[in-house]
């Protein structure tokens, strides 16, 4: 039987979570990754755990988890906005400077990427999400 997933939702105010950012360039571009992910969801963001950002749901084989996210680390902004369709590797060229994990994207600062390519990525991702995991 697997364990049970430690990132859950919570109550606590996605709001007050990105005030709380200390560094300003990261706190900034959390917020505009919030609203972005907001338009293109249509969902209200959630707070996952103490530092994770989702929008929507979805039961994964190992429990619920945000259909698309983000969090404002330290280090970098991390958007949980991969699927690992061969799709999105036209984007993540046109992109800008960032890394990638094996659903996460790293970016640096915002400014240095094109935000309609990162809008795009969130789009496709959410749209392969919903089609693999349909509304319960």
């Amino acid at each position: 039987m697997p364990s049970e997933a430690k990132t859950k939702p919570t109550d606590a105010s996605v709001e007050a979570f990105l005030d709380a950012v200390e560094n300003p360039v990261r706190r900034e571009d959390g917020k505009v990754v919030a609203k972005m992910l907001a338009e293109v969801t249509g969902e209200t963001p959630v707070m996952w755990g103490p530092g994770i950002v989702g929008y929507g749901s979805y039961k994964g084989p190992t429990g619920d988890w945000p259909i698309v996210g983000f969090s404002p680390r330290k280090a970098n902004l991390v958007l949980y906005v991969l699927s690992g369709v061969a799709e999105e590797l036209d984007l993540l060229d046109r992109l800008g400077p960032h890394k990638t994990g094996r659903s996460c994207l790293y970016i640096g600062k915002l400014s240095n990427v094109d935000l309609g390519v990162l809008r795009k990525l969130a789009e496709l991702t959410l749209s392969i999400m919903r089609h693999r995991y349909p509304v319960r």
